[in-house]
């Protein structure tokens, strides 16, 4: 399965050139801006499906490096400060991780 058979591909565009820029990413913006925020929660649960590369269940920091790659193939890494602060909006619990109820948590905020 991929992003888009739940996103619009002109939407996940519109998402990443807004943040082509280093250390702009701002993850609440971006899943508005891709439509994330507006689907259902078993929409929100297959994305995060997608992102959690080695499906444990969450989404760790070496998986959110290549986030916006997994929405459109070629686009930049996430830097570490951006990495950091995607974390400190979403890992409620301090694990160091986001699991799928964090994830979804952020996606409607």
């Amino acid at each position: 399965m991929s992003l888009s058979s739940v996103l619009s591909p002109d939407a996940i565009d519109k998402a990443i050139n807004d943040c082509k820029a280093p250390d702009s990413f701002c993850p609440k913006k971006f899943f508005q801006m891709c439509g994330l925020s507006a689907k259902s929660p078993q929409d929100v649960k297959k994305v995060f499906g997608i992102l959690d590369n080695d499906g444990n269940g969450f989404i760790e920091e070496d998986e959110l490096k290549f986030f916006l790659q997994k929405f459109t193939p070629g686009a930049r890494t996430l830097t570490e400060r951006e990495i950091k602060a995607f974390l400190s909006v979403a890992d409620d619990d301090n694990d160091g991780r986001i699991g799928v109820d964090e994830f979804q948590a952020v996606v409607s905020s």
